[in-house]
């Protein structure tokens, strides 16, 4: 396997040249096989099936506001996210994809080797049958190295979990065909493409989270000595989860007060946060080349970070207990930062998220040398149109304590990726920091 870059920017390029694709705007109104619901507004497919886009109420104490309604995807059925690996020549490879999602900011992106909904794998849609699938759904034909439901982003998705698992073919000399749109990686190579903007999928950074302490180029900073055990790090985080829970209750998308549903769109009054668009989409290399949906369309580009320290020798990244609008278990451990910094432009400055300041300083250049990744990244490119993250990892200051108070905890990467290996600890964003630490040199 070569470990040439640019015989794998030719080869992507080549695939995005061998396909054609047109994503096009349309009214909410003329989405076909889409509609309102006469009585409570909510969007719904007509076959009952895919998702659905509804109303929440939540109240989430500690929040800088802690009630309000909105919007939110439900999609109750599990996905898989797979991937499947290989050694050659000894060296572990991971079979990837240049797929095409409606909402990539460029359309395509590197995805898992298997990254389908359980609607498009029993093929609801009745088009072509998912590649690789029987070594993900078949118990005996690959040798599973992780396996676990994972969620998505709570503040988007109501208690959305897909199925994130990694395996080997059980016969070391199994012939397994890679077809046009698939290629083999190597642990190096997908180090230094996810440190390029928007090219690795999220769907792909959650599963790779998964191999990021041992298999990752970077997988030294996963060692050390932690400063609290694991047990504590679980009685903080369940301490959390039982303390002040999360409240919330579907109700009718007509009932989020604050939000406009027109034949356009659905946005905020203050066109702060997100809108839900329509979008006409054409893919030649998709199971179904044609078809409607709505998109969720943030309204700004977020923030996500880590502050890393090394206490007693050992690194450290700084840690937060975050409940959001739809997180299946109330709260999970989130990055130092996760925000949108205009969802915070109307708020008094005591407001803004702790330690965003001390992050976009040192991204700036104030403290030289205090980076250690920095990247655009895009979220799922299926169920959102152009959503994009900053994810940084930045060592702490002298203006960062040590102490810590009851929302923060100093965890080790090497902490992280057991709980993870578990699935329900780590948010989405949180799996992605881990999966840059343990892959991106």
């Amino acid at each position: 396997m070569s470990t040439d870059l640019a015989e794998f920017h030719r080869w992507f390029e080549e695939r995005r040249a061998a396909h054609a694709y047109r994503v096009t705007r349309v009214p909410l109104t003329k989405l076909d096989g889409w509609s309102a619901d006469p009585g409570t507004g909510d969007l719904v497919h007509r076959s009952g099936r895919f998702f659905g886009v509804h109303g929440l109420d939540v109240r989430v104490p500690g929040r800088a506001v802690e009630e309000w309604r909105q919007p939110v995807i439900s999609q109750p059925e599990h996905g898989i996210l797979g991937i499947l690996v290989r050694d050659f020549d000894g060296v572990p490879h991971c079979l990837l994809q240049a797929k095409m999602e409606p909402g990539n900011v460029n359309a395509l992106q590197l995805s898992p080797t298997v990254q389908a909904t359980r609607s498009n794998y029993t093929r609801v849609h009745r088009g072509r049958a998912v590649p690789y699938l029987d070594l993900f759904t078949t118990l005996g034909r690959g040798r599973p190295l992780a396996d676990a439901l994972q969620s998505e982003q709570g503040a988007w998705f109501l208690a959305k979990r897909n199925r994130n698992i990694v395996v080997r073919p059980v016969r070391t000399d199994e012939d397994v065909p890679v077809f046009d749109d698939f290629r083999w990686l190597s642990m190096d190579e997908i180090g230094r493409l996810l440190a390029v903007d928007d090219l690795v999928n999220m769907d792909t950074r959650t599963v790779l989270s998964h191999l990021a302490g041992g298999a990752g180029p970077a997988a030294a900073r996963f060692r050390g000595r932690p400063l609290h055990s694991l047990p504590e790090l679980l009685n903080w985080l369940t301490h959390h989860r039982t303390a002040e829970p999360t409240v919330r209750r579907r109700i009718p998308l007509r009932e989020t007060t604050g939000w406009r549903m027109t034949d356009d769109e659905v946005g905020h009054e203050e066109g702060r946060y997100f809108r839900i668009i329509g979008v006409d989409v054409r893919a030649g290399s998709r199971e179904v080349a044609a078809w409607s949906q709505p998109l969720l369309a943030p309204c700004g580009q977020g923030v996500v970070a880590f502050l890393v320290r090394d206490i007693g020798g050992t690194p450290h990244v700084l840690v937060r207990a975050r409940a959001e609008a739809g997180t299946p278990d109330t709260a999970e451990i989130g990055p130092t930062v996760q925000c949108v910094p205009a969802n915070y432009a109307h708020l008094p400055e005591d407001r803004r998220p702790r330690y965003l300041d001390t992050v976009l300083a040192a991204a700036s250049g104030a403290r030289p040398g205090s980076v250690l990744f920095d990247v655009v990244q895009s979220e799922e490119g299926g169920r959102f149109h152009h959503a994009r993250n900053r994810y940084l990892a930045v060592r702490a200051g002298d203006d960062v304590p040590l102490e810590e108070d009851d929302a923060f905890r100093w965890a080790t990467c090497g902490q992280l990726a057991a709980l993870n290996q578990y699935g329900g600890f780590l948010n989405v964003e949180a799996r992605t920091l881990l999966a840059c630490m343990g892959f991106i040199p």
